[in-house]
């Protein structure tokens, strides 16, 4: 396995990324080769400092690095000597099987769609995004990546989270449910109404609209929404979860009798607080690309980055992308077949995709 890892990328570059690194290949011996993309100098640094000379390490100098507040298409043109547009153009010449990043999420979205393509059958990447709940671990797609959709990317959206959901997960025939204001189908906005037809036409397992006290009142293990709402669905579930155990902090420690019951149950807080921890989860896979991309969060501390390597490998290993190509046409044939025989129209991806397209252009031609 060869993983191309973004060592500019993230607040705390390139101190945690190396170290990130270096943890991975003690405990991953499948990564055959990991390269590191970024200033050469301040890479042999890091690595001096860890006492890393591990063989399979292999450093691209650059001289660019994308800045948070670049725009992300600019980037991709604008800085083709940059980090994580180096680490993309490695898989693209397939010397890396995949890339990681915690740097700038738009242009390593930008950089892995414009020059490794999409996958076929599939219109635009998703970030699919882990979300631990009391019964299991939700897959919740698009955090970020798309946030102006239209119904057909969430019915692809809803292939690709299935099938991360059953080969790495190992969830059996996962259930999927749309995120919108209500459980009822005639809830939601226009384009939330659209996405529903396009599912309860499907053959996929739906269950319906889900609200936000679902997401862990009753899951279920794919959760579709466009990049705009998954995004602050994430955020907001990340940050909640941090205030309360602030919150439990302070309140346990105000008087010895509530320090002494803390300690008693610190074995519980212990496991809900890896439970909840993103850096045990590594990354978020763009789902969707001809090529595998994890995007890790911006603060990654060097236990992310590691888990991150884990991830692509994990990727690498379950074969995600082909069997995301394997699951379109599958559901294209069943679909199509569902179409002949049911009283209903079901409508196939493929043909999805064309009238969604006819669509959008008769709206600009207007």
């Amino acid at each position: 396995m060869r993983i191309a890892l973004d060592a500019m990328g993230g607040d705390f570059a390139p101190q945690s990324t190396v170290a990130g690194a270096a943890m991975a290949l003690r405990e991953y011996p499948k990564i055959t080769k990991l390269f590191l993309t970024g200033d050469e100098s301040a890479i042999k640094t890091e690595l001096a400092k860890l006492g890393c000379s591990d063989p399979r390490i292999e450093i691209v100098h650059t001289t660019q690095v994308v800045e948070m507040s670049d725009a992300a298409v600019d980037s991709v043109r604008r800085k083709k000597d940059s980090s994580v547009a180096r680490a993309v153009d490695l898989v693209k010449k397939d010397e890396a099987d995949a890339i990681v990043s915690a740097g700038h999420t738009g242009a390593a979205v930008a950089a892995t769609t414009i020059k490794l393509r999409t996958l076929e059958g599939i219109e635009r990447p998703g970030i699919a995004s882990y979300l631990p709940t009391e019964k299991n671990v939700c897959v919740l797609i698009d955090a970020g990546a798309n946030v102006d959709a239209r119904p057909v990317h969430l019915l692809q959206y809803a292939i690709m989270g299935s099938v991360l959901s059953e080969h790495v997960l190992g969830y059996s025939n996962p259930e999927i449910g749309l995120m919108s204001i209500g459980g009822e189908d005639v809830k939601g906005s226009e384009f939330t109404k659209d996405v529903f037809k396009l599912l309860k036409a499907s053959s996929l397992n739906f269950r319906g609209n889900i609200e936000g006290h679902d997401l862990f009142e009753h899951p279920v293990e794919v959760i579709l929404c466009d990049g705009f709402t998954g995004n602050v669905v994430l955020k907001t579930a990340e940050a909640t979860a941090g205030a309360v155990f602030r919150w439990l902090k302070h309140e346990l420690t105000k008087t010895p009798f509530r320090m002494f019951g803390a300690w008693i149950a610190r074995n519980a807080f212990r496991a809900i607080r890896r439970k909840t921890n993103y850096e045990n989860y590594g990354g978020s896979p763009l789902l969707g690309v001809n090529g595998i991309c994890i995007i890790a969060h911006g603060s990654s501390t060097p236990l992310a980055i590691k888990n991150a390597i884990r991830v692509a490998t994990e990727f690498i290993e379950q074969q995600v992308n082909p069997r995301i190509v394997e699951a379109v046409k599958a559901y294209n044939l069943k679909n199509a077949h569902l179409a002949q025989t049911a009283a209903a129209p079901v409508t196939p991806l493929e043909t999805a995709v064309t009238l969604d397209n006819a669509t959008m252009e008769e709206s600009h031609a207007v």
